[in-house]
């Protein structure tokens, strides 16, 4: 019988524990006599508060070349949001045939992404499309998009990390 009551300590201990360590989680709840609807709630607010369409020009003022770290972009620039813009803007191949030429791909998923695998990628911009205003992306789908440089056989991905991913967010409308 004490085994029994010592079990039944231990179970109303750890379920004690258990809400307590909620309830700390939740440190913006508020006791008393308030009434909660989505518009005084604190968990929910709309992530972009002007519900409009951002644009952004991929690396910023660096632009879509070899050798920057576009994930470190990506991350600093977030969130990002269904129907935003991304501008992929790069020099277009020279006239004299020198230069490094730049292309965006439409990676299939993670795998193809991590590897730079271009077996099942779709060409979405070609090496001319980036000059001037550049390239645009609508991102359209609550789903992550996988992008990548492929020339030279994929080179400017595995080398050069001219590789970005992205999940845009859905707006939140109150």
């Amino acid at each position: 019988m004490a085994f029994a009551n010592a079990q039944a300590c231990l179970l109303l201990a750890v379920v004690f524990t258990s809400l307590f360590s909620i309830s700390l989680a939740n440190y913006d709840f508020n006791w008393g006599p308030r009434t909660w609807n989505k518009t005084n709630c604190p968990y929910t607010h709309p992530p972009n508060a002007t519900q409009t369409s951002n644009r952004f020009i991929v690396g910023g003022s660096e632009n879509w070349h070899y050798g920057f770290n576009y994930m470190d972009w990506a991350r600093k620039s977030a969130p990002f949001f269904v129907n935003d813009t991304l501008v992929f803007k790069y020099d277009p191949p020279n006239a004299n045939g020198t230069g490094f030429p730049h292309s965006v791909y439409l990676l299939p998923n993670y795998r193809s992404f991590v590897k730079c695998d271009f077996r099942r990628a779709k060409r979405i911009a070609d090496p001319t499309q980036g000059a001037g205003e550049g390239f645009e992306f609508l991102l359209k789908k609550m789903q992550t998009y996988y992008f990548a440089c492929g020339e030279h056989q994929g080179i400017h991905c595995k080398t050069g990390n001219m590789k970005l991913a992205v999940m845009p967010l859905k707006h939140w409308r109150f």
